[in-house]
């Protein structure tokens, strides 16, 4: 037996068995002795955060970029609680393994009425994959050691711990703690060899295949696996939107991102096809919004999905394969390679390329160099200026929703969005977890005026702990998606539409962080740049054309016309 021990001390021993490196979190007295019990843990990083929202996001992100769980802790009960919500919401859109942990009420205060009582499992369990309350002090090992399996099994999402304060206080003689490798599954699922046959049959006979690379092939790292069946099939790949890193940018054979938040070729390519690989997605939303304008009717569909919910879920299919994407994806190239059989879509694929190419041009010719920023410059701006390997993270809104495929991807895991929960406020903090993960490459979040407002006290957390980071914020002094809807579709209008900030720059330099100001395009390059060197977190603030609107969900208003 161990030597007797707190609740708290129990918690954070657990928290060093999964090798947890950061726990991202907002003190409270609810939480006391598992505070005191990572003063002792010299291995474990607390990045103490302003608002538990936002510390949920710091480690969604982490979570994402590494690849392990993200944990984030909320030292008090009832608001401290409440408020990781909204990030535990995003996370388990995005299927991304946080562990979540909140001080809980004293067990014989509960159904009183007491101070700051909510039911935290109740409230929990419809945003998570599973939710606890510790009933016991010798219980949390358990418990913690569950909360891990769970956020990482497949489909990955968060999990939630509450943990009452009397269960904290608790002296408790724990067992033995087990290390992740004694309880843990290190296999994944492959294809039947039938079902193989059936899709390389498919495949071989279509004269427009192509692959959709969705979070399957990016979350796992399965670019190289994607693309040596592509190569195989000489057929483009098209990625999911806010997946468009699942493959390298410059691989002949990608053609971005497809869909209604994609570009036109990728999507042209998925509107025409005969076969389509949906290699690791769901052909969800964002991919369809669940229509045959954004797929063709007539296509033959293999889909190739860990979570068997999700194969045939939206629309049907020809082949269903419930198994890893990346492994799938080598033995149907081994088969492909097996039949030894002449394929067709030689000429597909050339046109395809051809199409890519002059897209790529023309989009760089189009763009609005002038003043005052249109968001086609901006973007053509921090396509030259942003460095290959960095980390880019997005929010929601209309320019980061336009950014998603106007920038470019060179190697996986470069892009983190909320598009599944569409969450603004996400971006910046989302990049502090991401540096965390990362802190060898460059990050740059990507954000508008409204959401950076929502967020900018965490310049504070990321000035104390060195997190470097890069926020562009796209500063058009409006919430820009309703505006334009209120112009497009309720005749101007406006009420609630605008939004008034400080300026971004001179508060970034007040929390001791840098800040730079950009009113013309040609101030960009060296905007950034001085921020990416200037070894602090950094605030660009670029004036954008309030003007500059575009209604991104016309569907969503046909009843209205216009």
């Amino acid at each position: 037996m161990s030597a007797p021990m707190s609740g708290g001390q129990a918690a954070v021993a657990a928290l060093q068995a999964e090798d947890t490196r950061f726990v991202f979190g907002l003190i409270g007295s609810a939480t006391m002795e598992l505070f005191d019990a990572l003063y002792d843990a010299t291995d474990i990083q607390f990045i103490g955060v302003h608002d538990e929202r936002t510390g949920v996001h710091m480690a969604d992100g982490y979570a994402r970029a590494s690849g392990q769980a993200g944990v984030v802790l909320a030292g008090q009960n009832g608001p401290g609680a409440t408020n990781l919500v909204t990030g535990l919401s995003q996370a388990r859109a995005a299927f991304s393994p946080v562990v979540s942990i909140a001080g809980a009420l004293s067990s014989g205060h509960v159904y009183r009425d007491a101070f700051q009582e909510v039911d935290q499992q109740s409230l929990f369990t419809p945003v998570t994959k599973k939710t606890w309350t510790a009933p016991s002090a010798d219980r949390i090992p358990e418990l913690f050691r569950e909360a891990f399996r769970t956020a990482l099994s497949p489909r990955q999402g968060p999990v939630q711990v509450n943990l009452p304060r009397d269960v904290l206080a608790a002296q408790v003689n724990p067992e033995p703690l087990q290390q992740p490798a004694q309880y843990r599954n290190h296999s994944v699922p492959a294809a039947h060899p039938d079902q193989l046959k059936q899709a390389a049959a498919l495949l071989l006979h279509a004269e427009r295949p192509v692959i959709i690379a969705g979070g399957g092939i990016k979350n796992t790292g399965g670019a190289e696996q994607a693309l040596q069946l592509a190569t195989a099939l000489n057929c483009p790949v098209v990625t999911s939107p806010g997946h468009g890193d699942a493959i390298p940018f410059e691989h002949p054979l990608n053609a971005g991102q497809m869909g209604p938040r994609g570009n036109a070729v990728a999507s042209r390519l998925v509107q025409e096809a005969d076969v389509i690989l949906a290699l690791g997605t769901r052909l969800g939303f964002n991919s369809t919004f669940y229509s045959y304008d954004n797929i063709n009717r007539d296509a033959r569909i293999i889909q190739v999905e860990l979570e068997p919910t999700a194969i045939g879920r939206f629309f049907p299919i020809d082949v269903g394969i419930w198994a890893d994407a990346p492994t799938t994806a080598l033995q149907l190239q081994a088969e492909i390679t097996a039949a030894q059989q002449q394929r067709n879509a030689d000429q597909w694929t050339q046109a395809f390329q051809a199409e890519r190419a002059q897209f790529l041009q023309q989009r760089d010719a189009d763009a609005v160099m002038t003043s005052p920023i249109q968001p086609s410059g901006l973007f053509k701006a921090l396509r030259q200026v942003v460095p290959k390997d960095a980390a880019i993270t997005m929010d929601a809104g209309t320019l980061c929703l336009q950014a998603t495929d106007a920038l470019q991807y060179w190697r996986p895991k470069s892009l983190f969005t909320p598009l599944d929960f569409g969450l603004v406020g996400f971006s910046f903090a989302c990049g502090l977890g991401v540096k965390c993960a990362m802190p060898e490459r460059p990050v740059i979040s990507l954000m508008g005026d409204g959401g950076f407002g929502m967020t900018l006290s965490e310049l504070s957390t990321a000035v104390d702990h060195n997190i470097n980071t890069v926020t562009i914020v796209m500063n058009n002094q409006c919430w820009g998606a309703e505006k334009a809807y209120q112009r497009d579709f309720f005749q101007g209008r406006y009420i609630g539409a605008d939004v008034s900030s400080p300026p971004f720059d001179e508060i970034a330099t007040r929390y001791g962080a840098a800040g730079y100001r950009v009113n013309t395009l040609a101030e960009l390059a060296p905007a950034v740049e001085a921020a990416l060197a200037c070894g602090k977190p950094a605030v660009v603030d670029v004036a954008v054309d309030p003007a500059a609107l575009y209604s991104f969900r016309r569907d969503s208003f046909k009843h209205r016309g216009g």
